[in-house]
Parts: C-alpha cells; structure tokens; sequence
C-alpha cells in the first residue's frame, strides 16, 4: 500500500512511537499522578514529558498553559465552549474543517451567538483587512483555520492575529494541518488559543488533541470531575492545566505522542516540510497538462502544506478514489474532507474531491506513482 492520505492521520508511524507506547503498556500503565506508587509516578512522567515537548514546540510561555483532550474535535470545543457568552460575535472562516463549523454552527442555531464568514481570497488565502471589515464592536473570537484540510493553503498567522487584536477580539487557530509542518511560534504571533490533534504532524496515535491556552485567558471547563489534584474540594480545580482536564488521560497515547515529538525534533522541521512539499509539487508538475486532470491548490508554494486536491473529468471523487485503491495499491481521500465550504468555494460541491496528502516518510516512487495512477485513469475516460 502507497499511503497518501497523512491529512487525515499520518501512516506509518516512527518505530519509537510505537515501542513508547508498548514500553508505557507493559511497565507503567498506572492511572498518571492519582497515586504516590512508583507506576503512578512514572506514568504521570510520561505526560509531562510530552507537555514539556509540545511547549517547546509551539514556544508557549508555560507548559502548564497546554492543555491535553480526546483529539482535536474536542480540543475546539473545549475553546470554543470556554470562552464564547451569549451575545458573542465570531469572525471565521467559510472554508473551516466541520470541527470549527458545526459547533459555532450550533451555538448560532440556539441563538446564542452570531457568526460572519469570510470567503478566501483568489490565493485561497485569508486576508488580515477581511477580517477587520467584518469584526464588529460585539466581535469576541476569530476563529480560523492555519492551513486548510482542502487547499493546503497556509495563512498568516501572526497578520490574522493582528487583526483580530486590533478588532478587541482573542484569536483561536485550528492548527490540525500546520502543527508539525508549520513553525508555529505562539507567543511571537501573539495567539490565544491553538487547537490541534496529535495523531497527524505530531506522529502520535489517534485518541488525544490538544490545546494550548494564552496566559491570563481563562476558559470556563467543558468537563468536570477527578483530577488527582484537591480531592478533598467539591469544586473543579482553578489552576491550569488541570481546570480544562478532567478524568483518566490517553496516557499510552500521550506516552506515543513524547516519542513522536521527540522524533520531530531529532528530524526538523524545515526538514519535514521541504520534503512533503517537494513530493506535492513533483506530484502536481507530473500531472500538468494531463486532459481531464483539475488542481485545486494554493498559488504560494512557499506557504503550501503537502496538500494536493484534485478532480478527474466529472467522476465521483468516491469512485475515483476507489478505484486508485483497488487498482493501483494507493490510499487517497475523495468527498468533501470535512469541510463542505471549502468545496462550495471551489465549485466541487456535492461531488467533492480527491485529496492527494504527503507525509514525511512518502518516496519520489510514491509521488510517481500516485500520478501515474491519476494519468491513466484520466485518459481512460476520455
């Protein structure tokens, strides 16, 4: 099997995470910090090891302002939930992951908050003015996605939070496509909140997300219950990071997640990004000119995640995707990844598209192949 969907999760995973996370199940499993017993111990070792690494990644200010949840889905609502009121106004996005969508979708339909989206811009790009003109005297949040899960554009970050700062509006970023690929400086950008999960440029399992908090934005807890930590109270506990975390962690995961960080570390991340982009552009270049072959991807290659999307002539994205599977060996994502208005914007909707996504462990071979699958199923049906 050619694996070339890494946006949905990245495959295969390095041959550390893995032996981290059988060393974690076969020694120290314990339940993390609920107990004074050397596993216990041990075990709540293993998380702080990777909070203190994706702190170091994301060069957040204080590790305890990273907050641990099931996976990036909840990592949103948790940030979402927390800080928007009844009232609320938020800028986004219209080309959001369903993850951003619904839940503000939601809130909106229970008439608790309003929502203004914004349309990218030819580049397939957000702009910082956009933003701007739609924040009104009532915009708390701006929430926006970092690089998208359909274009593979990368926005600017740090000109969005500008924009949403000079707006007197705190500024969340869906980071699920750019954590691990995008150097993501949160205090230099001047982010509130980054949400993402860890099983994607991380080269973590599946099963645990995260969010990071700025210091002195306080978010109201979307669960309650054991923590480990002032079990004598009734009442939640207010320090971070505990205030947001509640219940027995992914512990095995986030034992999986250290040794993925650790991983990314050791390689760079210039290194993993000019790899996977490398792969995309070769893919695509291979693929120009070819009749009845349509890309859908940003014009930067500079700010370009390893994202290439596609259509064939007017084949179902589903069938395309099918077939590249059965025939050739090669794992691809067709429909509308999560994010309807995405597809809206570029014209593939209901259909959707077929997603092309590089990883870090992807081959030249890989990318020739993948586009001579596409080719010849391109010219088949001519």
């Amino acid at each position: 099997m050619i694996y070339l969907d890494n946006a949905a999760t990245s495959w295969p995973k390095p041959p550390a995470v893995l032996a981290a996370m059988r060393d974690f199940a076969e020694n120290w499993a314990a339940n993390p910090d609920r107990s004074c017993h050397r596993m216990g111990i041990e075990s709540g070792q293993r998380i702080a090891q990777a909070r203190a690494l994706l702190s170091d990644l994301l060069r957040a200010p204080d590790a305890s302002r990273i907050v641990f949840a099931l996976n990036g889905t909840d990592a949103l609502n948790i940030a979402l939930k927390g800080f928007l009121n009844d009232g609320d106004h938020v800028v986004t996005t219209s080309y959001e992951h369903n993850s951003v969508g619904r839940p503000l979708a939601g809130l909106e339909r229970a008439g608790r908050i309003s929502v203004t989206r914004i349309a990218p811009q030819d580049d397939l790009t957000l702009s910082p003015d956009a933003i701007r003109r739609a924040c009104t005297d009532r915009t708390r949040l701006v929430a926006v996605t970092a690089a998208s899960n359909v274009f593979g554009a990368m926005n600017d970050l740090p000109g969005l939070a500008l924009a949403a700062h000079d707006a007197g509006a705190a500024i969340l970023v869906d980071a699920a496509q750019a954590v691990g690929f995008m150097d993501i400086d949160v205090a230099a950008a001047a982010l509130d909140m980054v949400a993402f999960p860890c099983h994607k440029g991380l080269y973590g399992p599946m099963g645990a997300g995260a969010l990071y908090v700025r210091p002195g934005l306080d978010l109201r807890p979307l669960r309650e219950g054991g923590t480990g930590t002032r079990s004598e109270s009734e009442t939640h506990p207010e320090e971070m990071p505990y205030r947001l975390e509640a219940g027995t962690p992914n512990a095995h995961g986030l034992a999986g997640l250290a040794a993925g960080l650790a991983f990314l570390r050791e390689t760079g991340l210039e290194r993993v990004r000019e790899r996977e982009r490398a792969l995309a552009l070769a893919f695509s270049e291979r693929l120009a000119g070819v009749p009845g072959v349509t890309i859908f991807t940003g014009r930067n290659q500079d700010a370009q995640a390893g994202i290439v999307t596609l259509r064939i002539h007017d084949m179902a994205s589903q069938d395309v995707a099918a077939a590249i599977d059965s025939r050739y060996g090669i794992a691809v994502r067709g429909g509308l990844h999560c994010a309807p208005g995405a597809h809206r914007f570029l014209g593939t909707f209901p259909d959707g598209a077929v997603r092309v996504s590089f990883g870090y462990f992807n081959s030249e071979n890989d990318a020739e192949t993948a586009a001579r699958a596409i080719s010849e199923i391109s010219r088949a049906a001519l």
